[in-house]
């Protein structure tokens, strides 16, 4: 019995809710089957996400959440994390010049909460500056649908065909024009925390293609390693230059991230 909600977003086969109840608050998350349009093809495993992302969280050890099937698809309840997430935090930052520079305590905060996912054996497979909600006492990393490593119910699970382009690592871009899909790793987990430092701090892709290009477009740019350069000055710029290596054993793992952070 809710006190009060607030829909906070609807689109692309995902609807997410903030609810308030006397048990506290929390997110509610729906997954549906996005139908072929012209803009997007068919997505059914969109459907299954919610489900799949609330079977992760319950390897990871998360008791505080439920999961489960309603006629469209599957839906998840979650604590509610609160706070501005990366990319809002940081919009100081790309305004027109603006002397406000990144602070190294958040990018160190979120590769604090991307250590703990790969401490444990997983990797996030979505990492973009919206996943990484900055909040009053830590820095969560949120949205796990897409993670692997260890079991999920096969009625729930579906392959991995990539993430947002923005933050696709080469390799990963690679696969997916390929076979239609790939296997997320650690490395390509760092060079997506790197794209979202990047991004959040100045406002821009790592990859220059079109705003508007197909995915198989932006996809080709970033196998083709079409990289802009990293304009973040200091020792920060260096460290995210470095995570966007074209080559994943270039990058440095998320503990060294961390350590040059620290």
């Amino acid at each position: 019995m809710p006190t009060a909600q607030r829909l906070v977003l609807n689109r692309r086969g995902s609807a997410v809710w903030e609810v308030d109840s006397h048990r506290g608050r929390y997110a509610v998350k729906l997954g549906y089957p996005i139908e072929a349009t012209g803009e997007w093809p068919a997505q059914p495993w969109t459907a299954l996400a919610p489900a799949r992302e609330g079977a992760v969280l319950h390897r990871l050890g998360e008791d505080n959440i439920a999961y489960g099937e309603w006629e469209q698809g599957t839906w998840n309840i979650q604590p509610w994390r609160e706070g501005p997430d990366l990319y809002r935090l940081w919009e100081p930052c790309r305004i027109d010049g603006s002397s406000v520079e990144p602070h190294r305590s958040v990018a160190l905060e979120c590769a604090e909460a991307l250590a703990e996912l790969h401490g444990r054996g997983w990797v996030h497979g979505d990492v973009q500056p919206a996943h990484f909600i900055v909040g009053p006492e830590r820095t969560h990393l949120i949205d796990l649908a897409l993670a692997r490593g260890g079991h999920v119910p096969a009625g729930y699970d579906f392959p991995f065909r990539g993430c947002l382009v923005h933050y696709e690592a080469p390799e990963i871009s690679r696969s997916v024009l390929a076979t239609g899909e790939a296997e997320p790793t650690q490395a390509a987990d760092i060079y997506a925390l790197g794209a979202s430092l990047l991004i959040s701090a100045t406002g821009w892709r790592a990859v220059e293609y079109p705003d508007n290009a197909p995915r198989p477009v932006q996809r080709r740019a970033v196998a083709d390693g079409r990289r802009r350069a990293v304009k973040i000055p200091g020792e920060l710029g260096a460290l995210v230059d470095a995570m966007l290596s074209f080559v994943p054993e270039d990058r440095p793992t998320v503990y060294e991230v961390g350590k040059a952070l620290s």
